[in-house]
């Protein structure tokens, strides 16, 4: 699929010219290569548009973060990150989709204070899951299944 964009040059007010340009819809611009690029070097890290705007604006790049956003649904949209929506008005999180971060074999534990995202390996919730699937005929979707709750360091520091 491609994109048209149409251009009219104008003259004292009066059309002079009409150019019309294509180009692929998933074509590569700077800002998306320095979006992926900087989404690959942390690995399996979970962030946020807010965060990856953040790093931008430290380096000194300066990217919109409406810019950002249209970029994320894109790389989410082909397979190279992926989105994780948090409800409760929480911004999403996004991860790099790399060989070794392939993320469907466990659950997700969810800070309601901080935001992070923890992944967890755990052979009781793996038993949940197959009892879920040969005694009520359900399959989980791990990849969408967040347990909500306060990580340890939320925890203490609400001790004090």
């Amino acid at each position: 699929m491609k994109t048209t964009f149409i251009f009219i040059l104008t003259l004292a007010g009066r059309p002079v010219n009409i150019l019309f340009m294509e180009r692929p819809e998933n074509y590569n611009t700077r800002q998306r290569r320095q979006v992926l690029e900087y989404m690959s070097s942390l690995g399996g890290a979970h962030v946020t548009a807010n965060q990856i705007m953040r790093h931008f604006e430290d380096d000194g790049v300066l990217v919109g973060m409406s810019t950002i956003y249209r970029h994320l649904e894109k790389l989410a949209a082909d397979g190279k990150i992926r989105k994780y929506a948090i409800t409760g008005g929480a911004s999403a999180c996004y991860q790099y989709i790399s060989d070794a971060a392939k993320c469907g074999g466990h659950f997700h534990l969810l800070c309601e204070d901080c935001g992070v995202l923890i992944h967890l390996d755990c052979e009781l919730l793996d038993e949940i899951e197959s009892h879920l699937l040969s005694s009520h005929d359900f399959q989980l979707d791990m990849l969408k299944t967040v347990f909500y709750g306060k990580c340890e360091k939320c925890r203490k520091s609400a001790a004090f």
